[in-house]
């Protein structure tokens, strides 16, 4: 099984966190799964950018991007070239070291 290292974040993960995770599914699965609280705010259905991760090492074994996806991270804040999102990557066999965003565009959580 692979396994997620997640860099610390003051809200989600404060201490990081190094989870395992089954092939087939998603980083946003995956971490929701080991109380990583992860914010998805259109339930996983690629509605959104809430669920924004930058994945620094591993990129490269996740499953390809649709354009959906790419047209949705482009309103991402803190995009980057290693960016997805989390409920659209889906694992492999390879080990991924990921970041999630200080922030985050989500509204309702904003109180807006």
């Amino acid at each position: 099984m692979p396994t997620i290292k997640i860099l610390p974040h003051p809200e989600y993960c404060p201490q990081g966190a190094s989870i395992e995770a089954v092939p087939g599914t998603s980083i946003c699965e995956a971490l929701l799964e080991h109380d990583i609280e992860v914010e998805h705010a259109c339930e996983m259905s690629c509605a959104c950018t809430t669920c924004h991760v930058v994945v620094r090492e591993g990129f490269a074994s996740l499953n390809e991007m649709d354009e959906s996806e790419e047209d949705l991270l482009d309103r991402a804040w803190g995009l980057e070239p290693n960016s997805r999102l989390s409920c659209q990557a889906i694992l492999a066999q390879q080990d991924l070291v990921v970041e999630i965003p200080r922030y985050s565009i989500n509204h309702a959580k904003e109180n807006h």
